[in-house]
């Protein structure tokens, strides 16, 4: 298991010199920080205040539903997770994810960037860490973006949730034929936190597990909406 206490190696990408406003935008199983890097491009926020988007990298950890190998990935997981079957996610995974990510917000507040500037954002298994990390986070958040996922120990939100972030706009988004975490288990999570008062702003899209060009477009609105 990798040292908690330790920060997250990550890229960074600014928008413009002496960013205002944060995403940290967490990757999917077995990627790195690397592999959403280059669609900063394609957002579409000139005009917008100097952005610093930071892409780390998870840990390694054996993954039990890929033979136990060891990959980047933010907690383990099985087969009975992403099927929606167990309600047992990897706890101790998800919450030491929950900590690293903490402390990049705490040092985007040591850089300037107000909480109510940072958007937490992942894909699959980091959308999930995104989703479970920002609504317990007790001080206001611009925004919360989850792609392709759903919410990971969503038992235990109603107890831990933070009042701070129980308006912050959240966008979910997912594809309708996605082999990998099925749409059933991402509008689940959404109907969920709908019905426990979330604003969750949800779109889906005729594509598999990944990012279409329609999705781009949309998350660049949302963006600029966010972090005005």
């Amino acid at each position: 298991m990798s040292d908690v206490g330790k920060l997250l190696e990550s890229i960074e990408v600014e928008t413009g010199k002496n960013p205002t406003a944060a995403v940290i935008w967490m990757h999917g199983l077995g990627a790195d920080g690397n592999d959403f890097v280059p669609i900063v491009n394609e957002l579409e926020l000139d005009g917008m205040p100097a952005i610093r988007f930071v892409f780390p990298h998870a840990p390694m950890r054996p993954v039990t539903i890929n033979n136990g190998h060891v990959m980047r990935a933010w907690y383990d997981v099985s087969l009975g997770d992403l099927e929606g079957k167990s309600r047992r996610a990897d706890a101790a995974g998800v919450h030491e994810s929950q900590e690293q990510i903490h402390a990049l917000i705490e040092r985007e507040k040591k850089r300037g960037v107000a909480a109510g500037n940072i958007v937490l954002a992942g894909f699959s298994q980091g959308g999930a860490i995104a989703l479970h990390t920002g609504l317990r986070y007790p001080a206001s958040l611009a925004g919360i973006m989850a792609l392709s996922t759903y919410l990971p120990l969503a038992d235990s939100l109603p107890l831990e949730a933070a009042a701070a972030n129980k308006t912050t706009p959240i966008f979910m988004a997912h594809g309708t034929f996605d082999p990998v975490v099925p749409l059933v288990m991402g509008a689940g999570s959404m109907t969920f936190m709908a019905g426990l008062g979330y604003r969750v702003e949800w779109k889906q899209y005729p594509m598999q597990h990944s990012v279409c060009a329609e999705e781009i477009e949309d998350i660049g609105e949302w963006l600029r909406r966010v972090l005005r």
